[in-house]
């Protein structure tokens, strides 16, 4: 999930992970099972919302202010210490959104 989804600068890798765990917690087991599917897409809802409050984006583009899936975007963030500098804060902001709302 790291880099956007395989380094595609799409929706970043901690907000993925954090999903994830939400599907888990809040998904229910039957496809029919609307009230938790309902109940899933809120909690989704509110994380990314809270999320982008903090960070102004889910983009891993954006977020790191570089195209990673470009070789140049890629040495951008090489050369910056990007993967270094931004991504422990936003898997901390990621962990911290999950922590209240599990």
């Amino acid at each position: 999930m790291g880099g956007g989804l395989g380094c595609l600068g799409k929706t970043c890798g901690a907000v993925n992970g954090a999903l994830l765990v939400i599907g888990l917690k809040f998904g229910g087991s039957k496809l029919e099972d609307i009230e938790a599917k309902e109940e899933t897409y809120k909690v989704v809802q509110d994380f990314i919302k809270k999320f982008e409050l903090m960070n102004d984006s889910i983009i891993c583009r954006d977020l790191l202010g570089c195209d990673i899936s470009s070789i140049e975007g890629m040495n951008y963030a090489e050369r910056n210490g990007l993967f270094k500098s931004r991504c422990p804060k936003l898997v901390k902001d990621s962990s911290e959104i999950l922590e209240t709302i599990l």
